[in-house]
């Protein structure tokens, strides 16, 4: 936007004018010790304020422009799921040494993710409310001289409501 585009130039003008040093920012050519401001650069980036591209691997008769800056605009879902995987799920950076333990850690977070997304989905409530709602809850079956005996924790009414919408979710798909 306009207001980065002027943080640039005012950096590169800083950087020019020797006030500035460190990696040489956009819009500054250096050739030798002389540093210069690209006006050129400066110029062209000006005229595309304002301007996005897309750029895909897609073939334009597989999907239209259209589809894809829609689908580009949907790309915040998977913004929002790493986020809920890194957090809610506890998924943390794991050191794998050979391809099928890297392929096998990454299924399961995937299968994680795509069940919390379906649980989120079907009950409108966050993975985090589902699992801290849920995960109190145990059931113990105990058979004694051929009698079993279920125990299970009361559910409260959140409980039940979510798994009345999971129960209800298998008999849709």
């Amino acid at each position: 936007d306009r207001k980065t585009l002027t943080l640039q130039e005012n950096r590169a003008k800083a950087v020019v004018a020797g006030e500035k040093s460190a990696r040489t920012p956009r819009f500054v050519t250096t050739e030798g010790d002389t540093r210069t401001l690209n006006e050129a650069a400066l110029s062209r980036a000006r005229q595309l304020v304002g301007l996005k591209g897309y750029v895909t691997n897609i073939p334009a008769d597989t999907m239209g422009a259209g589809e894809v800056i829609s689908s580009y605009h949907d790309l915040w879902h998977v913004e929002a799921s790493f986020r809920l995987s890194k957090s809610d799920l506890r998924a943390r950076p794991i050191f794998h040494h050979t391809r099928d333990a890297i392929e096998a850690h990454l299924t399961i977070v995937f299968a994680a993710l795509a069940i919390a997304r379906h649980l989120q989905n079907i009950t409108g409530l966050s993975i985090k409310k589902i699992v801290k709602t849920l995960q109190p809850l145990q059931q113990i079956e105990v058979t004694i001289g051929g009698h079993t005996h279920v125990a299970a924790d009361p559910l409260t009414d959140l409980a039940e409501q979510i798994l009345e919408a999971i129960r209800h979710s298998d008999e849709t798909h």
